[in-house]
C-alpha cells in the first residue's frame, strides 16, 4: 500500500519526524508560523506550507494525495484554550476554539481513510471535542481515543496526551504501553552524557545545547535546590515574597530541579527558565538548555530547528520545541496505524 499523510499544525515536526519514524510516508505539513520551516523541512524531507489552517480548503490537502492508497490526515491543534497552563475567563472567545472546527471541517472536505488528533486531556470535557467525534462517525469512522501517559511509552516525560485515531476502514486502537514503571525512560538515560555547561553557556558544537543565564539571586537559589525539589528547600532569606504568603505556599511547580532517576515534567514554552516550572538541571547549577529540552520532547539529537546562517532565539526556539508533539508519541501513533492496516 502507498501510504500519505499530511500534518496540520505542524509546528517544527515532532509529530511528523515520529509518523515518519514508524514508516509513514507524510508528504506536508501546514503551520501558521514561518519560524518553523527550516526544522520541518530540513529534518523531514517534506514540504511546510505557511497557512491559516481556517482559510485552508480541502482541495489543496487532496492534491498531496494524489496516487495513494491510504490517506492520512494529522493534526495536533494548539492547546491553550484547554491546558491548565493557559485558562480564560471566557473560552468561547478564544480564537484557538475554532481550529479543531477547521480541522473537522477538513475532515468532511477530504474524507481521508485515517484521522489522528492529539491534544491535552483536558479538551475531553469541551463541547468542541464532543462535536469533533459526532463528526467523525458520522461520516463512517471507527473512533477510539484514550490519554496516554507519556513514560508508559518510553518518553522521558510525565507529560499526558489525549490522542485519537479514527479509521473508515474497520475498528482501530492504540497500541499497548511498551514500557512500566520498572524500565521507564529517566532524565539520567536521555541526557546525562551531554557536555556540562554554566548558565549562560552555549556548547561550541552543538548551539542547540544552550542555556539561560542566572542572576545572582538565582544562583543562590539553584545552588540551594535539591533534586526532585522545590522552593522550599531554601533558607526564607531566599524565598520570593509570594511564597511567604498563604495563598503561595502550596504552589511547587516552579523553582525546581529535575531528578535523574526519574521522566522530566512536562516540557512546556517557557522551559528554558529556572522559575518557569521545574527545570532546574539535577546537579549542575542552571536550567536545562534547549538541546536537553528537545531530548526530553524525545527529538533526535540531531534535530535541527535553525539553519547555521541565523543567531539562536531562546525564547521562540523554545516555544517550537515545548509545542511539539513528542517525537516518540508520533512514532507510537504511526505503529498504532500500520498494525491496524495489517489487520
Amino acid at each position: 500500500m502507498k501510504i500519505k499523510a499530511v500534518d496540520l499544525f505542524c509546528g517544527a515536526g515532532g509529530l511528523t519526524h515520529g509518523l515518519k519514524q514508524s514508516g509513514i510516508d507524510v508528504v506536508a505539513g501546514y503551520d501558521i508560523e514561518e519560524t518553523c520551516r527550516f526544522a520541518f523541512e530540513f529534518n523531514n524531507n517534506a514540504v511546510f506550507i505557511n497557512q491559516d489552517i481556517t482559510v485552508l480548503k480541502g482541495e489543496q490537502i487532496l492534491s498531496h494525495f494524489k496516487d495513494s492508497d491510504v490517506t492520512i490526515l494529522a493534526g495536533c491543534a494548539p492547546c491553550q484554550p484547554f491546558s491548565t497552563y493557559g485558562r480564560t475567563k471566557n473560552k468561547k472567545k478564544d480564537d484557538k476554539w475554532a481550529l479543531l472546527y477547521s480541522f473537522s471541517r477538513l475532515i468532511d472536505e477530504t474524507q481521508p481513510s485515517i484521522v489522528t488528533m492529539e491534544n491535552v486531556p483536558g479538551l475531553m470535557a469541551q463541547d468542541v471535542f464532543k462535536d469533533f467525534i459526532n463528526n467523525l462517525e458520522g461520516h463512517g469512522y471507527n473512533v477510539c481515543y484514550k490519554i496516554i501517559f507519556c513514560p508508559d511509552y518510553g518518553m522521558p516525560q510525565t507529560r499526558k496526551r489525549l490522542v485519537l485515531l479514527a479509521s473508515k476502514l474497520g475498528s482501530i486502537s492504540i497500541i499497548d504501553p511498551t514500557h512500566n514503571k520498572k524500565n521507564y525512560v529517566t532524565v539520567k538515560d536521555a541526557i546525562f552524557d551531554l557536555p556540562s555547561l554554566s548558565a549562560g553557556e552555549c556548547d561550541k558544537h552543538d548551539p542547540l545545547h544552550k542555556c539561560s543565564t542566572l542572576s545572582p539571586l538565582n544562583m543562590e537559589r539553584i545552588k540551594a535546590s535539591k533534586p526532585g525539589g522545590d522552593w522550599h528547600d531554601w533558607p526564607l532569606h531566599l524565598r520570593a515574597p509570594c511564597h511567604l504568603k498563604e495563598s503561595g505556599k502550596f504552589y511547587k511547580s516552579v523553582y525546581g530541579r529535575m531528578s535523574w532517576n526519574e521522566p522530566s515534567p512536562t516540557i512546556t514554552t517557557q522551559c528554558y527558565g529556572f522559575g518557569n516550572g521545574r527545570f532546574g538541571h539535577p546537579e549542575q547549577n542552571r536550567a536545562i538548555s534547549l538541546r536537553e529540552a528537545a531530548i526530553l520532547q524525545s527529538f533526535p539529537k540531531d534535530y535541527l530547528f535553525f539553519d547555521k546562517e541565523s543567531t539562536l532565539d531562546i525564547a521562540s526556539t523554545a516555544r517550537m520545541i515545548g509545542n511539539a508533539v513528542p517525537v516518540r508519541l508520533g512514532e507510537i501513533i504511526g505503529k498504532s496505524i500500520l498494525k491496524h492496516l495489517s489487520n
